[in-house]
């Protein structure tokens, strides 16, 4: 599947991991311990948007005047998703796609979340292993939906970006992958998996 490309690209929650009740969960609690409105669909269109950058638009969306900084807004989020990965997480079927790949073509996973959690995550789905790189937004100076992710796990993985594909379940990565000049996969509408994430 796919053998016209030299190397392969996965993000992460919602596509190689489902993950939308882990991060749900954990968002639910910070937003309300700090007063912040629920906006299910609002949320959906901010998946892939690191945990930071989702604080700010939220602040500037709803006009709000916290009495706490954005990064103690994500350190309680991120806090609760260490404490409950092992409660949530679990391979989608991407995974038996990276398996008959490893060792044939690299592989990097390019993903909105930090770069510690990231591995945490593809540690206890059994995904670690079959990776050659983790690129979290914590590596990049413009972190998704600019294309930087990408093109840092290209240049991991010594592949031009053309040869590059990109398998993404949200728009600001879809669009990342597209800014990369990578052919991407969207994985709901191609492969039929669903994030479960702030659904109504």
């Amino acid at each position: 599947m796919y053998l016209e490309f030299d190397a392969i690209v996965f993000d992460m929650d919602g596509t190689l991991v489902d993950s939308g009740q882990l991060h749900q969960n954990a968002w639910l609690a910070a937003l309300n311990k700090y007063g912040i409105p629920v906006d299910n669909a609002l949320m959906r269109s901010l998946a892939g948007v690191p945990t930071k950058d989702t604080v700010d638009i939220l602040v500037e969306h709803f006009k709000l005047e916290l009495a706490v900084s954005s990064e103690e807004i994500n350190d309680f989020k991120e806090n609760i998703v260490r404490n409950t990965i092992l409660d949530y997480v679990k391979p989608t079927k991407l995974a038996e796609f990276a398996k008959e790949n490893k060792g044939k073509r690299p592989m990097a996973v390019g993903t909105g979340a930090y770069t510690e959690e990231a591995t945490m995550i593809l540690k206890a789905c059994g995904l670690y292993e079959l990776i050659d790189h983790v690129v979290g937004a914590d590596q990049v100076a413009n972190p998704k939906p600019a294309p930087d992710t990408f093109l840092r796990c290209a240049q991991l993985m010594g592949v031009t970006a053309e040869k590059c594909i990109v398998f993404e379940d949200a728009q600001a990565g879809i669009q990342a992958a597209r800014a990369a000049g990578m052919h991407v996969v969207d994985v709901l509408e191609s492969l039929n998996i669903r994030n479960d994430y702030f659904l109504d």
